[in-house]
């Protein structure tokens, strides 16, 4: 009998965390530090192919959601009202910050490939958002999920051409790329880049989206491992490729993909700019979707809704328009992404620590819990986790 590897959910993380945000603090890491900072991006990659794989080992053995999963740890009515609230406030408020620096992100990329075309009602209201946004719209309330993971694959392999072929265009060098990769090195000043880099790439809300894809999927544990491995290598290729890029121009005055774009053309063609302007579009425009895929999902779970109910699309909606307001009543999107970067912080040591929970109870696992190096592990990416929330309260206070 021959068995044929099919993918899975995870591509959809990838094309979850690979957004304007991301690409952002990946060209400012290039432009600041060169190849030096390759290997925070390398360890933050492992961390959440570790992390996503558990999500999805609760989820595969459960058949449930994670909030699903966490709700069920309390019979106090009192704690998992606190409990639902907490998660549906956290999701919902950080992934419609997302969901601005997602469709301004798209708008960027848009616009660098066409001559600019500002339509606006009034002086403060920018029309275009609402143009994406109500494609985007389109998809999440006609489109089922099987239709949305089709596209969003193409869209990552868009995505993946852009951002490596203008890597290889600037020739780096291949042993300056190996150092940087393989061997740590950084100062104090690093220190908030780094965190940058893990926090936007190791995302909490994916940890609930995986988790509520892997539930309904008919794939063995073992496949759902190398899905989980592959898609999110590729989104890690995607992330080495951009600080690649930036590092072609280290030291320069570079804030954005943009920027980044217009100042390789002189060395190096006018396929750049174009190549990073779709990749960018691209980013924003499968952030886009599954920012409110991920709200929805824990909504639903936290009310014990159907993932096809009415309030599926409604909770999916109510954060795409959030985020066209806010994109359209042109908050800038460092705010925008800075916020959202801030927020990803501080859930990720309340949602990694639950997880231990989950993993480790044997009622819930079946007797599939982890072993001892798993163990080992989750708790060192806990305390990574919780340094992680730290640097962030820093930033807010």
């Amino acid at each position: 009998m021959r068995s044929k590897f099919r993918g899975g959910p995870a591509i959809i993380i990838t094309a979850a965390f690979i957004g304007p945000g991301t690409i952002t603090l990946c060209v400012l890491a290039g432009v600041q530090n060169g190849f030096s900072l390759l290997w925070a991006m390398l360890l933050s990659i492992f961390i959440t192919i570790v992390i996503q794989n558990t999500t999805a080992r609760i989820s595969f053995t459960t058949r449930r959601g994670l909030a699903e999963s966490l709700l069920l740890q309390t019979s106090n009515p009192i704690v998992k009202f606190l409990l639902g609230a907490l998660l549906i406030s956290a999701i919902f408020i950080g992934n419609a910050a997302y969901e601005a620096g997602n469709l301004t992100g798209a708008l960027v990329g848009i616009q660098t490939l066409t001559p600019k075309i500002d339509f606006y009602f009034g002086t403060d209201f920018y029309f275009l958002p609402l143009l994406v946004g109500s494609l985007v719209a389109v998809l999440i309330v006609l489109g089922s999920h099987k239709l949305l993971k089709n596209i969003l694959i193409g869209i990552v392999l868009l995505m993946s051409i852009s951002f490596v072929l203008t890597a290889v265009l600037t020739q780096p060098n291949v042993m300056e790329v190996l150092l940087g990769m393989f061997i740590p090195s950084f100062n104090s000043k690093d220190t908030l880049t780094i965190v940058g880099l893990l926090g936007t790439t190791v995302v909490p809300y994916n940890l609930f989206l995986h988790a509520a894809l892997v539930k309904k999927e008919s794939l063995s544990l073992q496949a759902l491992r190398l899905d989980t491995f592959f898609a999110v290598s590729l989104g890690g290729l995607v992330s080495l490729s951009i600080i690649i890029c930036a590092a072609a121009l280290q030291g320069q005055s570079i804030q954005s993909a943009t920027d980044l774009g217009l100042a390789l053309a002189p060395l190096y063609g006018y396929f750049a700019p174009v190549l990073l302007s779709l990749g960018f579009f691209a980013a924003g425009v499968t952030s886009a979707i599954t920012a409110p895929m991920a709200a929805a999902f824990v909504v639903c779970e936290c009310f014990g809704w159907r993932s096809n109910s009415w309030g599926y699309k409604s909770t999916a909606l109510l954060v795409l328009v959030c985020g066209i307001l806010f994109s359209s009543l042109q908050i800038k999107p460092i705010e925008v992404i800075r916020f959202a970067q801030i927020t990803n912080g501080i859930l990720l040591p309340v949602v990694g620590f639950f997880i231990l929970i989950l993993i480790n109870n044997s009622r819930l696992m079946r007797g599939q819990t982890a072993g001892l190096g798993l163990n080992v592990l989750l708790f060192s990416i806990e305390f990574f986790f919780l340094f992680l929330g730290v640097k962030s309260l820093g930033l807010i206070f």
